[in-house]
């Protein structure tokens, strides 16, 4: 370790500088080591278009956002009415007791 931690360490391995013009040799940087580079060669260049939504993209997008809010909403609904049945059950069972309670019969 250094006495004076402000000295900044100098790097025990010199850097390789690769020429230009010198790839498809052995040190070629550019190529994955777990492929043969044919991929890499056909699959080199992509284009992405884009462009602005025009009003029947706006209302795609639009249909497609309430179709998604239509269905989150009868999905609560569903799970809401499921519950009516029950809690009315709940309710009867309880009315019952409490008049058979007070007559003395339970």
């Amino acid at each position: 370790m250094a006495d004076d931690k402000d000295q900044l360490e100098r790097p025990r391995v010199e850097p390789e500088i690769i020429p230009p013009g010198r790839s498809g040799q052995q040190g070629d940087w550019r190529r994955s080591p777990w492929s043969d580079g044919a991929f890499d060669r056909t699959r080199a260049a992509h284009r992405i278009y884009v462009s602005r939504v025009g009003p029947f993209g706006i209302a795609l997008l639009l249909l497609a956002i309430a179709a998604i809010v239509a269905i989150v909403i009868i999905a609560v609904l569903g799970a809401v009415l499921i519950w009516i049945p029950v809690i009315a059950a709940v309710l009867v069972v309880g009315a019952v007791l409490r008049v058979l309670r007070g007559s003395g019969r339970l």
